[in-house]
């Protein structure tokens, strides 16, 4: 039995620092110190705020940075623990970017991290979230969870979804052709599981979504790289190599393509419909990141044109809330589902049918559309002002075009260089990148997605800066 400790701490009242950032360095100086080491369990964020007698959310902020940072690791069902691999040299950096002084190159942890487009969880419905999820765990806790369970999901929850994407982008669907999951990455193993037998042939993008490929490679499927360029994925080739093989179907991320950017034309999209009717292959879209768009109006999923008569269609609320959250969906014809429905009980019975009704409440109420809007004008500012950056300390080194939405930008390196080797350099200034193995197929990539929407303004000048100095 868990029998967690509970911190004392001597607050600094007249000090500049919130007491939320003394209370996570508190408790990294603890782990540091071997007072507390891996694996220990840590009281849960309302005790220890009764404990420590201050606000309840003023502790989840400092555990929330803990966690981030990789000193502590959160299990569903059992609390929260010091992690097994801390930090590089157990150092931590102020949270106001500043890093600190007299550190060796090698023990600097990255204090500048351009992931590949994750949203800013500071402006997400969080507070919502939680309240209605603690309205929800308190009614149904003492029913039994067995009751009125689907492999599907909550019934309510996925007629919401459906009239979501009917009324905002363009589709025609029912309940009966979606699924709920715990993310777009389950979304893609039921898939690839249902649909794909060994030997299958899909095509994918490449550069591209590398979590995909694996998923698809473990259902046995044999893989096909297919160009990207300014208009997206090549239909002449893949006309080319369906025209000549049976090709099960077709991976694509066309709304704004992993990594690149890119929007796939609308002649393209029609040309893929018409390709797929031809030669019967399935097309899988993955509308990852298809919550915020900067134009007059947003791009229509593939699946929602006239002619789309064999896809699949995948999307997440990690990007519209917060990138924990768990909570996917797909959308197929009632074949797939079924086979979809009869995978998912082998692996998670029950589902997360609270979180699914909490987040259905604040579709219900209007906190979700709200958020959008705001957070729409939010990462808009944010995008202009990362592309005045770039073009300040950058525009002599890389090309790009300004996203038209989503929260990541595609930079191409004018003159040719390693970007592992790259990353690794910057790695020891603080700033970290994503390598090119994680979206290239088979061969070196000349560009860098950063994710913006995450970092504060600061962070972002001082990650471009460094890039400036790093790249030739």
């Amino acid at each position: 039995m868990l029998r967690p400790w509970i911190i004392q701490i001597q607050f600094e009242k007249d000090s500049k620092k919130a007491i939320y950032l003394q209370i996570a360095d508190h408790i990294i100086d603890m782990i540091k110190n071997g007072t507390l080491k891996s694996g220990d369990a840590l009281p849960g964020s309302r005790l220890l705020a009764s404990e420590l007698g201050i606000n309840r959310n003023t502790v989840i902020k400092a555990l929330d940075i803990l966690i981030s940072e990789g000193w502590l690791y959160s299990e569903e069902r059992k609390g929260l623990f010091v992690s097994a691999n801390l930090p590089a040299g157990a150092r931590h950096e102020n949270r106001r970017g500043v890093q600190k002084e007299n550190l060796s190159d090698r023990g600097k942890e990255s204090i500048v991290i351009f992931d590949s487009g994750l949203p800013d969880t500071q402006i997400a419905p969080i507070r919502e979230l939680a309240s209605a999820y603690r309205q929800i765990f308190n009614r149904k806790a003492r029913i039994n969870p067995m009751i009125n369970r689907s492999e599907f999901g909550t019934l309510r929850f996925r007629e919401s979804v459906s009239r979501m994407l009917n009324q905002t982008r363009g589709m025609h669907t029912d309940y009966s052709q979606i699924c709920i999951t715990r993310g777009s990455q389950m979304a893609l193993f039921l898939i690839a599981h249902a649909l794909l037998n060994e030997g299958d042939l899909i095509l994918v993008e490449n550069p591209g979504y590398g979590p995909a490929w694996e998923t698809f490679r473990h259902a046995g499927a044999e893989l096909i790289p297919i160009a990207i360029d300014e208009k997206g994925i090549s239909v002449e080739e893949v006309e080319r190599i369906a025209s000549t093989q049976q090709i099960k179907a077709i991976y694509i991320t066309p709304h704004h393509q992993y990594p690149t950017t890119v929007i796939l034309s609308l002649d393209r999209r029609l040309r893929l419909i018409e390709l797929s009717n031809r030669y019967g292959f399935t097309i899988i879209e993955d509308d990852y990141d298809c919550d915020f768009h900067f134009g007059i109006r947003p791009i229509a999923p593939l699946s929602s044109l006239d002619g789309a008569n064999d896809t699949i269609y995948i999307g997440t609320f990690s990007k519209m809330i917060s990138e924990s959250l768990r909570v996917g969906y797909l959308v197929a014809n009632k074949d797939i589902i079924q086979k979809v429905g009869n995978l998912r009980r082998i692996i998670d019975l029950q589902g997360d049918n609270i979180m699914e009704q909490a987040i259905l409440e604040l579709i219900e109420s209007g906190v979700i559309k709200k958020h959008i809007r705001k957070a729409s004008k939010y990462y808009l500012n944010k995008r202009n002002y990362f592309a005045s950056l770039i073009d300040k300390y950058l525009s002599d080194k890389v090309t790009y075009k300004v996203p038209e939405g989503g929260l990541a930008f595609w930079l191409k390196l004018k003159n040719k260089q390693d970007i592992n080797k790259l990353n690794e350099a910057l790695k020891l200034t603080g700033v970290s990148i994503i390598p090119w193995t994680n979206y290239s197929f088979d061969s070196e990539v000349d560009g860098i997605r950063l994710g913006y929407a995450s970092l504060s303004e600061s962070q972002l000048e001082k990650g471009i800066k460094i890039l400036s100095k790093m790249i030739k």
